[in-house]
């Protein structure tokens, strides 16, 4: 009994906000042609796609995750699976290396980033934002997929040569589709860093390209609407729970293997 009230205590600490988010997402907090404060509708919703700059917003975001997600799995398999399959001096000592990486501050490397970027026109880029994200989520892909492709027998390899496939071929038809519940895990972590990430998103996008996150954070005024901002962020969670709802079967093998 005391399990279950803990659980059901737990589950409204965490899900209060959310639905406090969602009622409010649904109620004019602001009037606005002719429509009281206090209406319940899809009025705040209507406000936030008929607006340009926030429809961009999602756009880019959605941009510049895709083309991380694609450019940290592509680039991350196979470096994945030269570290699992090879051995050379230092090999340990890389892959440490690139995680120690990853636990720096994004703040500590954003004047340097800012100033290579802005010489290479990459500023005001959802490009830009994808590439230096890649930065960050590359080493925690290697090092998820690597693990994955550790536990593959090297002799599972080594009957698909003999087959006679290429190495292309065994990669794809074979490898990748024996890993996918560590890509699921890896594709998810990367999604998620990129889509609420704020600190080069910021930096990184001056007049425009700017994500959702920096769009919620300019809808705070000094007469905020709190309504349409909860509309905006309810709308930023569309994605988040798709991704999860695509890879959840990869996501519970891959966590479970992982363990």
């Amino acid at each position: 009994m005391m399990r279950v009230l803990g659980g059901v205590a737990l589950a409204v600490f965490i899900l209060l906000p959310l639905v406090q988010a969602v009622l409010l997402s649904f109620t004019v907090t602001l009037e606005k042609d002719g429509v009281a404060a206090g209406a319940v509708g899809l009025m705040n919703y209507a406000d936030v796609l008929a607006a340009p700059e926030l429809r961009a917003a999602m756009v880019n975001s959605a941009v510049y995750v895709c083309l991380n997600v694609a450019l940290c799995i592509g680039v991350g398999l196979p470096a994945a699976y030269a570290l699992a399959r090879f051995r050379f001096l230092g090999d340990r000592h890389f892959l440490l290396a690139m995680l120690v990486f990853r636990m720096t501050p994004p703040v500590v490397l954003s004047l340097p980033i800012f100033i290579l970027f802005s010489k290479l026109g990459l500023v005001n880029s959802p490009l830009g934002i994808a590439l230096v994200h890649c930065l960050f989520n590359l080493p925690i892909t290697i090092w998820i997929l690597e693990s994955f492709i550790r536990a593959v027998p090297s002799a599972f390899d080594e009957t698909a040569f003999i087959d006679g496939h290429s190495g292309p071929s065994f990669f794809f038809r074979h490898l990748v589709p024996m890993i996918a519940p560590g890509i699921g895990v890896a594709a998810f972590f990367c999604f998620i860093f990129s889509w609420v990430e704020v600190v080069f998103a910021r930096i990184l996008t001056v007049t425009a390209g700017k994500p959702i996150t920096m769009a919620i954070n300019a809808m705070f005024t000094f007469q905020t609407d709190i309504g349409m901002v909860m509309a905006m962020t309810c709308l930023s969670l569309v994605p988040g729970v798709a991704m999860i709802w695509l890879v959840r079967n990869h996501l519970a093998r891959g966590f479970t293997l992982r363990a």
